[in-house]
């Protein structure tokens, strides 16, 4: 019988991470400053593995490989989503991201990112950096040399439940006291532009991309004033958040039952409040896990707050 498949996440030592990810979500943990917890990941820097089931033990790259009837025999080299649960106790570097084109040619053949930040948690003075004010590469890179980092930088005030797309070329950095979903093409190149000359555990500082950071950046992408989103649900119980090229996002809302339709390839689903069950599994907040194609309908008791993504 087609089941929900749950997997196990893979958590990343991060300069700016902390212990949320324990303290707040349950999650097992390694020792030291946790900034990433890689909820539906397939890309080799980690590569979830199924934790139960049928497919139990085998590694999400090699389910894609290997049963694509579970991805509606979607076209593709890889799995194309990763979702992460991020807790910023520190500030992140300012960074960018390349498109595709840019990805493919210049980093192995890599996706590019684009992604898009849910605010699960936040300090009541929490900002986030989401664009900038250049208007074009040699203003940028003179502002950078220059380190007006104050007067190139858009900063906006967060609120738990704000919501940010950011687009490939779109500066940005999540910082401290901020606790984020983050759905994302399954890449992992990051462009430094700034790392406030932190010093790593072995004396080094992080490598910094700012030839590469002014090949890639979007002048024409407007800087948001506020992440602010009216949540309006459906009948169905679904609020829309992002539709683009490479991923949908929604909130979904279980006051007590709910019938949530599968009609794409694969469904990630990450439960960020309360507790239930989804087809019966028991399931509470920090709970992720994938709905693939052969799964057309997912029984929901609640009262719980799920974000559901797919391609």
């Amino acid at each position: 019988m087609a089941d929900l498949i749950f997997l196990d996440p893979v958590f990343h030592e991060k300069i700016w991470g902390g212990r949320k990810l324990e303290t707040e979500f349950g999650y097992e943990i390694p020792d030291g400053p946790i900034g990433e917890c890689w909820a539906i990941s397939a890309h080799p820097n980690g590569d979830c593995v199924v934790a139960e089931g049928e497919f139990q033990g085998e590694h999400l790259s090699t389910l894609w490989d290997s049963h694509p009837e579970l991805f509606g025999n979607l076209v593709g080299d890889r799995f194309p989503l990763l979702i992460k649960i991020l807790d910023a106790a520190d500030d992140l570097s300012i960074q960018v991201h390349p498109d595709d084109a840019y990805a493919a040619e210049h980093e192995n053949g890599s996706l590019g990112k684009r992604e898009c930040w849910y605010v699960l948690e936040c300090d009541d003075d929490a900002t986030i950096i989401v664009g900038q004010n250049a208007k074009d590469k040699d203003e940028f890179r003179a502002m950078i040399e220059a380190g007006e980092w104050d007067e190139l930088l858009n900063e906006v005030p967060i609120h738990r439940g704000d919501f940010f797309q950011i687009d490939p070329g779109t500066v940005h950095a999540i910082k401290h006291g901020t606790v984020v979903l983050e759905t994302q093409q399954s890449s992992d190149v990051t462009y430094r532009l700034y790392d406030y000359d932190r010093v790593q555990d072995d004396g080094t500082k992080r490598p910094l991309h700012i030839d590469q950071s002014c090949d890639v950046v979007d002048f024409s992408v407007s800087a948001p004033e506020s992440g602010h989103v009216d949540l309006v649900f459906d009948d169905d119980g679904l609020c829309l958040l992002e539709k683009n090229a490479d991923y949908t996002v929604e909130v979904v809302d279980v006051p007590e039952k709910l019938s949530l339709a599968n009609s794409a390839p694969f469904l990630c689903v990450s439960v960020i409040e309360g507790e239930g069950s989804a087809n019966g599994h028991a399931v509470k907040k920090g709970s992720n896990f994938l709905v693939p194609a052969t799964v057309e309908t997912v029984e929901l008791e609640g009262p719980m707050r799920l974000v559901v993504s797919h391609v």
